[in-house]
C-alpha cells in the first residue's frame, strides 16, 4: 500500500465512523413520502427504463441513444447536478486494432457552499452497456433497470436535497464536517466481455474513469487530496429486477451500511410500501432482498463476484454491492429483457434505494418537500411480462 493509499483509507475509516454515527433514520411519515415509480417503469412507454431497454453495446448508436437519454434526464429535470463525461479507447479481442470507445457518465450535488475537494460523496453506480452476444440481448436486470432505479431516486431527493441545504444557509448553521456530503450517480461503460471474461476484456470504464479519479488532483489545503478519495460509499447495483432476489453482505467493512439498507428494506415492508411484500410469493418463505443483516463474523469470504467496485476497491474505496447470489435465471440470456422483469421489485428497488440514500444525506423532515402522488401511488398499473425468478461472470 503506497503512502497516498494509506492516508486514503485512514480518512475513508474517519469518514465513515462519523457517518454511521449521525446517520439518522427516516420517520414513518418519510418513509410513506417516498415516491414510486409508477408509469415512468412501464417497459414499453416509461420514460425512466424503457429507452434503456435496447442494445447498447459500448460505441454503437444504441448506446449513444442511451447516452442521451440520460444527460437529456438530468439536465431538464436536475439542473442543478453537475454533468460530466469521461472518455477513454480500448481495442478488445474483437474490434482487432480498432478502438472502441468507452463513455462514462458523472452527475454530481455537492452542497452549494462547497468547493472541489472539501466534499464527500455518496455514489450510486450502475453500468449501462449491454453485451454483444447473444445478438440482440438487452440486458434489463443486466443492468438497465438498476441505472433506471438510480434515475429514479437522483429525481425522488433532488427537491428535498435543496430544501435541507436553503434551510442550512437561511439559519446560519456552522457547517461541520458530516455537512460536507455530496451525491454522486455514475453510469459506466464497457463492464461487460466482448468475447471471454478475462482481467482485460472487462470493466473497460471502470478501470479508466478509476485510474483517472485518482489522479485527479484537489488543492493541497482541500480535505480530499484527488477525486477517487471523495467517494464515501461506492454503492453499485447490478443484476436487479428479477422475482425474489437473494442479495448478501460481501463485505465486512460495509456490513454497517448493508444492515442500514436491510432495515430500512424491513420498516417500508411492515408499512406495506413494498409491492412483493404485498405478493407473499417468495419460495424462502421470507420476502426480504437483503437476508444477512445477524451474518456471523466467521462468515466473511470477502467479494468473490467480479465486477465494476474493483478498480475503485482497489485503491481503497469503501463497497456496497448490491447483487443477488445466485444470480437471476435469465442472467447473459436474450430473456433478459423488460417482458421478464418483475416489475414490483423493481419498483420495490427503486424505493429502497431512494430512501437509503435520503437517510445517508440526512433528508429526515425534508421528504415532503418533494412528495406528489405518482400513478404508481395511485394506481400501480404497469407492462408486465412473466416473472423471471433467479452473473459467474460479471
Amino acid at each position: 500500500m503506497t503512502r497516498s493509499q494509506l492516508l486514503l483509507r485512514i480518512l475513508q475509516v474517519l469518514l465513515l465512523a462519523n457517518l454511521a454515527a449521525a446517520y439518522t433514520k427516516l420517520s414513518e411519515e418519510s418513509l410513506r413520502a417516498i415516491p414510486g415509480p409508477g408509469d415512468d417503469f412501464d417497459i414499453k412507454t416509461g420514460k425512466l427504463l424503457s429507452p434503456i431497454l435496447i442494445p447498447r453495446v459500448p460505441g454503437t448508436p444504441g448506446s449513444i441513444a442511451v447516452q442521451n437519454h440520460f444527460l437529456n434526464f438530468f439536465k431538464s429535470k436536475l439542473p442543478k447536478w453537475n454533468v460530466e463525461l469521461q472518455n477513454s479507447t480500448s481495442r478488445t479481442p474483437v474490434s482487432g486494432d480498432k478502438e472502441i470507445p468507452f463513455v462514462n457518465l458523472i452527475f454530481t450535488r455537492d452542497p452549494p457552499w462547497t468547493t472541489p475537494g472539501f466534499s464527500s460523496r455518496l455514489t450510486l453506480v450502475a453500468h449501462y452497456d449491454s453485451k454483444l452476444t447473444p445478438a440482440g440481448f438487452i440486458g434489463a436486470t443486466d443492468s438497465a433497470a438498476p441505472c433506471a432505479m438510480i434515475m429514479h431516486a437522483a429525481r425522488s431527493i433532488d427537491a428535498a436535497l435543496t430544501a435541507k441545504w436553503d434551510k442550512m444557509q437561511a439559519d446560519g448553521m456552522d457547517v461541520e464536517f458530516e455537512d460536507q456530503q455530496g451525491i454522486q450517480v455514475i453510469f459506466l461503460d464497457g463492464e461487460e466481455a466482448f468475447k471471454v471474461w478475462t482481467s482485460q476484456d472487462s470493466l473497460y470504464g471502470a478501470k479508466s474513469l478509476a485510474a483517472e479519479m485518482e489522479t485527479t488532483a484537489f488543492a493541497a489545503q482541500s480535505t480530499f487530496h484527488n477525486a477517487i478519495s471523495t467517494i464515501s460509499l461506492f454503492v453499485l447495483l447490478d443484476l436487479l429486477g428479477a422475482d425474489d432476489p437473494v442479495v448478501p453482505s460481501y463485505f465486512k467493512t460495509t456490513h454497517w451500511a448493508y444492515k442500514k439498507m436491510a432495515n430500512l428494506e424491513e420498516r417500508l415492508r411492515s408499512l406495506s410500501l413494498f409491492e412483493s411484500a404485498s405478493k407473499g410469493a417468495s419460495r424462502r418463505g421470507t420476502a426480504s432482498f437483503l437476508p444477512d443483516s445477524d451474518k456471523k463474523s466467521n462468515r466473511w469470504l470477502g467479494g468473490a463476484i467480479e465486477d465494476d467496485h474493483l478498480p475503485f476497491m482497489e485503491r481503497g474505496v469503501e463497497i456496497l454491492h448490491i447483487i443477488p447470489s445466485p444470480f437471476p435465471r435469465v442472467w447473459h440470456t436474450r430473456e433478459d429483457d423488460g417482458a421478464h422483469l418483475h416489475i414490483p421489485s423493481v419498483a420495490d428497488w427503486s424505493k429502497l434505494i431512494t430512501g437509503f440514500a435520503a437517510e445517508w444525506m440526512e433528508l429526515e423532515g425534508f421528504l415532503n418537500a418533494n412528495h406528489t402522488p405518482s400513478n404508481h401511488d395511485r394506481e400501480r398499473k404497469y407492462a408486465r411480462g412473466p416473472h423471471a425468478n433467479d452473473k459467474s461472470e460479471l
